[in-house]
This record gives C-alpha cells, sequence and structure tokens, in this order.
C-alpha cells in the first residue's frame, strides 16, 4: 500500500545537492533509477526533473527503512529524509557525484510495474513505442531538458518584449475562416447549426485590430493551428511568439527582434551573438541557395552557366534555355572520392523524385569525366570548370529546366551533399531575407496570389506596377531564418483603405468575397489605423534549434505523428451519432 509524504517536505531537488551541503538535513523526491544491492549496503539513485542523487542504505540504517529499500524497484516513486555525506567513492561524471544522501526515513509514495522500456537517456526503443507512453519517454533527459529550455525561451520572450513596452494579449481560438495558405481545423458550431469556427493558423487580423485599437505593443504565445502535411520542422498545432508594433517601419521591427535574439542566447546559451544580422534579398537568396531559407554555414552557392552552354551541341541544355529555363550548377569540392558513379547514378533518382529530369555530372578524379562530354568541344569544357573553380577532386552536379526546378533541385541537392560530407559548420547563422515578391503565379490556374497575405504593404516605389506589372511589385515583407529554417515571417501591412481594395481587385477578389472574408477589418480601417507592422517567431522551430534536437517532436511535450494522430491518446477518434446529430453533422464514407 502507498505511503504518504506526512510529516515530510521537499527541501531540495535531487541534481542540486553538492559537497558543500555536506552535513544538512534533507529530504528529496523522485523516480527510483537503478538499485544496487551489495548485501549490507544498498544504494539506489533517484531522479526528479533536476537531476539524480544517491541514497544510501547501510547496516546502521533502520531494519524497516532498509527493508523498503531492498524492496524497491525501477521508477517506484520515493521520498527519502537523510543527511547529505561526502561519498568514498566518487563520480565525477554527475554533478552530485561528491556526495549522497545517508537515509533516516523513506517512503514508497507509489510502486511502478516494468514499464514497456528502459528509461535511459540514450533510448534504442522504437519512436512509435515512445509515442505510445509519451509520459514515460518524457522523464528521459534529454527531452527533459528540452522542454525545461522551451520554458526557458518562453520566459526571456515575455521579460525582454515586455521590458521593450510590449502588452501581452490573448485572442481567440475560435475564429472566423480566413485564407491563410493552409486549410483551417474547423469546430462545429451546436447553436448555430450548419455554421463552423476555425482555429487560428495565426493571429494575423486580430492583432492588426489591436493597433487600429491603439495597444502600440502586442505580443502573445500564441497557438496556431493548420491543416497541412507534417514533416521534421512542422506541427498541426504550434506556437508562435506572435507580436505587432505601431508606428514603425521594416528597421524597427527587424531591430527589435535582433535584440530579443541577442538576449536569448546571451541568457539560453551563454552565446554572445552579432548583431545586425546579414541580410539577402529573396532573389539573390534563390539565385545562389535555391531556397528562401538558405543555410549559409557553407559555401557550394548555385551558378549559373547558361551563357557558356547556349549554343553547344547538348540538347538537354540548350532545349532548357530556349524554353525560357536555365542550366545551372553547384561544385562539391573534394567530393570524387565519396561520390562515384554509383553514387551519383542515387543523386539522380533523387533529383527525378523532387520535379527535375536529371542530373549532368563532371567527375573529376584523374581527369574531368563529364557525362555530356561528347556533346561539346574541350574549349566549352574548359570554360565551364574555369567559371566554376571546379579542379582535381571535385564533383559539378548540373540541372537543365525551367528556372523554379533547376533553382530549387540545386538548392536540396547542395544540403543532402553538405550533410554527407559533413561540410557543416557546428555554428548558429541568421539572415533576414527581404524584398520578397509580392505576387507569384498559381501553376494551375496561372492567376496572380499574394505571397504572404492580401494586407501586405507593397514598397511605395512598386505600387505603380499594382495594375500593370504583379511581377514588378515588392513585398515589405521579411524572413528571418537560422541554418536553414525559417524561424519567422512578417510584413508592413497596409492601412489604407483605397490602396487595400486596389490590392484586393490585383488578387481578383470580387466585393462579396471582400465583404465575407475581411469585411471586419476592412471596415475598422475606416476609423483610422495607424502604420503598423509585426511578426510571428516560430517558438517550437527556436527551441529545436538550441536544443540541437532533430525534430520539432523532440521539442513538444505531446507531439503529433505524420499523420496527424496522437499516439498515446489514439485522436483522433470517432464520436458517438447523439454527439454528431446535435452539431447537425452526418458522416459519408
Amino acid at each position: 500500500m502507498a505511503e504518504y509524504m506526512t510529516g515530510l517536505k521537499r527541501t531540495h531537488y535531487c541534481g542540486d545537492l553538492r559537497i558543500s551541503d555536506v552535513g544538512k538535513e534533507v529530504t528529496v523526491c523522485g523516480w527510483v533509477q537503478r538499485c544496487r544491492d551489495l548485501g549490507q549496503l544498498i544504494f539506489i539513485d533517484l531522479r526528479d526533473r533536476s537531476g539524480i542523487v544517491q541514497l544510501a542504505f547501510t547496516d546502521k540504517t533502520d531494519r524497516e527503512i532498509f527493508a523498503k529499500a531492498f524492496a524497491c524497484r525501477g521508477e517506484f516513486v520515493l521520498a527519502a529524509k537523510g543527511t547529505v555525506c561526502e561519498r568514498s567513492a566518487k563520480n565525477y561524471d554527475i554533478p552530485t557525484g561528491e556526495i549522497e544522501v545517508t537515509v533516516s526515513d523513506l517512503r514508497v509514495l507509489s510502486k511502478a510495474q516494468t514499464p514497456p522500456f528502459e528509461i535511459v537517456d540514450e533510448s534504442e526503443t522504437n519512436e512509435e513505442l515512445r509515442l505510445r507512453y509519451r509520459y514515460l519517454d518524457l522523464r528521459r533527459r534529454p527531452l527533459l531538458n528540452n522542454l525545461m529550455m522551451r520554458s526557458k525561451i518562453s520566459k526571456v520572450a515575455r521579460d525582454y518584449f515586455a521590458e521593450n513596452g510590449f502588452v501581452e494579449i490573448e485572442t481567440p481560438m475560435m475564429i472566423k475562416s480566413t485564407p491563410e495558405g493552409a486549410r483551417d481545423y474547423l469546430v462545429p458550431s451546436r447553436i448555430h447549426n450548419g455554421k463552423f469556427y476555425a482555429l487560428p493558423q495565426s493571429p494575423q487580423i486580430y492583432k492588426q485590430l489591436l493597433m487600429v485599437s491603439g495597444f502600440d505593443r502586442y505580443i502573445q504565445l500564441a497557438r496556431c493551428f493548420r491543416d497541412e502535411d507534417l514533416r521534421a520542422d512542422r506541427q498541426p498545432e504550434f506556437t508562435q511568439i506572435d507580436m505587432e508594433l505601431s508606428f514603425v517601419d521594416v528597421e524597427d521591427i527587424l531591430e527589435i527582434n535582433e535584440g530579443f535574439f541577442k538576449r536569448l542566447f546571451k541568457e539560453v546559451l551563454g552565446q554572445e551573438l552579432e548583431t545586425p544580422f546579414t541580410r539577402m534579398t529573396y532573389a539573390d537568396a534563390m539565385e545562389n541557395y535555391g531556397s528562401d531559407k538558405p543555410d549559409v554555414r557553407f559555401g557550394m552557392k548555385i551558378q549559373d552557366i547558361s551563357d557558356l552552354v547556349k549554343d553547344c551541341g547538348f540538347g538537354v541544355f540548350t532545349g532548357a534555355i530556349e524554353n525560357g529555363g536555365s542550366v545551372r550548377a553547384i561544385v562539391a569540392k573534394n567530393a570524387a572520392s565519396t561520390y562515384t558513379r554509383k553514387e551519383i547514378d542515387k543523386l539522380t533518382e533523387y533529383v527525378r523524385g523532387i520535379g527535375a529530369k536529371g542530373l549532368a555530372y563532371v567527375r573529376w578524379v584523374d581527369e574531368p569525366n563529364a557525362s555530356f562530354k561528347k556533346f561539346m568541344t574541350d574549349d566549352e569544357l574548359a570554360a565551364i570548370y574555369d567559371r566554376l573553380g571546379a579542379e582535381k577532386g571535385d564533383v559539378i552536379l548540373i540541372v537543365a529546366d525551367k528556372n523554379s526546378t533547376v533553382l530549387s533541385t540545386l538548392g536540396a541537392l547542395r544540403l543532402k551533399i553538405a550533410k554527407r560530407l559533413d561540410i557543416i559548420p557546428d555554428e548558429f547563422k541568421f539572415v533576414w531575407i527581404v524584398d520578397f515578391p509580392f505576387f507569384e503565379k498559381d501553376e494551375e490556374s496561372g492567376e496572380w496570389v499574394a505571397m504572404h497575405h492580401p494586407f501586405t504593404m507593397p514598397k511605395e516605389d512598386c505600387i505603380q506596377y499594382l495594375d500593370t506589372d504583379p511581377s514588378k511589385v515588392i513585398a515589405k515583407a521579411y524572413d528571418l531564418t537560422l541554418n536553414g529554417v525559417e524561424l519567422s515571417s512578417g510584413s508592413m501591412r497596409i492601412t489604407d483603405p483605397e490602396l487595400q481594395q486596389r490590392m484586393f481587385r490585383a488578387l481578383k477578389l470580387t466585393d462579396e468575397e471582400i465583404e465575407a472574408k475581411f469585411g471586419f477589418l476592412v471596415e475598422a480601417y475606416k476609423y483610422g489605423a495607424p502604420p503598423h507592422g509585426g511578426m510571428g517567431i516560430g517558438l517550437d522551430r527556436v527551441t529545436m534549434l538550441l536544443c540541437g534536437a532533430d525534430s520539432l517532436r523532440d521539442v513538444t511535450a505531446f507531439p503529433k505523428v505524420q499523420n496527424a494522430s496522437e499516439l498515446m491518446s489514439a485522436c483522433p477518434a470517432p464520436v458517438d451519432k447523439e454527439s454528431l446529430d446535435v452539431l447537425g453533422i452526418a458522416l459519408t464514407d
């Protein structure tokens, strides 16, 4: 039968005790990590969120207490009172390794069955089983530390933004469905039969309304929901450090956020960040790295060789250029020994899987061996090698296609190759991506759509092209990336009702659509809206990078898996017909 803590009160966390505490009487609580029975001597490693401390039971220990210690097993929950003593055999691998607690009172607060997997830091148990018993998996030190880190990041954010005049305001969790780039999670209304709330993809419209209300600086650790395909850096529900500021321009927003990250890295990692961060235009990011979230910790930039091959005899190259595309390459330095012909064939299959038609290459061992050598002259080949700065030991990889395919393919390839070659430094590199195109063309419909959202402010000198050439309109939008991961996205907002109407027209939205989707915001702007802008920082992604984790699942307490289900509670789950009837919902096959 379980005992109680009557008469005992925890005085210390297990991992906080040190040699300076010798002689103190303490009470510690936690889970049994390990028991060692040496006959007349029993040791129990007791674990809590702070770490492990050794409990000692000797032949001088009360017999009843000694018997309790003998009966303890892994994951039992204990409370132990005793005196901190210096260990005779010290363990300098753990912070508490110089001391132990000689126990005078022991309570078994809860017994435990043998868990379905061993709770150790480096678990080899498959992830599916660990996620099914997530509450046990979270006892492991790496995950526990990650969540403690997340908590610390949240506190730094709240402290920093409060000190800089931000007001924390909660926005609704059940809102009107508005287009924000992904599918909404919908919540049926019982009272308003046949109508639905949406869970917010972001607090976008509400935070803009708060600026109209005069709150000036808003901050919120906001829960957001997007029904989209999952991957390592995406979950269907996530948290943004969400903000909006009035009477500012782009420079002010970038500066306040650089200050936040400078403070964060100092307090959490003890690192000094250099500011201002590097800035790169969207066009340069795509041209050089094939991505709007470039990892700039290593080189291997994309280079255009279209002018060198436009008149060559290789139809793959010339055909791409004639159709308005390009021919571009990356050079993997000293990669010839790693990337054999067989390995390059694997890369060819990889690029075909992500949209490219194929992959041309040059593998330079003793002499450059080009897959397209018979179609080109020696001078043409030499010009390519010279342009690319290629030399003995290198591998050149070339893609010819429409520009979007070429850039995205080579962007993915440079990351894949850099990881394989292990050439990515273990450091943090922030980059602001600026000057985004306002519009992008939908490949299916051929219509211009907003790259960010329709309330993004265009640069003043581009407004003249709104009605004539949308491709020339540049947005006052900015993303912050870290090591190839997008951390945040933001923009200045349109506050002029006339300009907003022009933007809606450029996006071919009808008056009915505008009223249905954004009517209340458009109405609000008629009553005096200050110039404002903002952004949202992905708390989950920041935590993932600062912890060195491989996936958002490692920094989320109860994550979803790739099919958006949660294995521990088995959700989503069916509900009974009566509940659906109340909501006026009928299921179809």
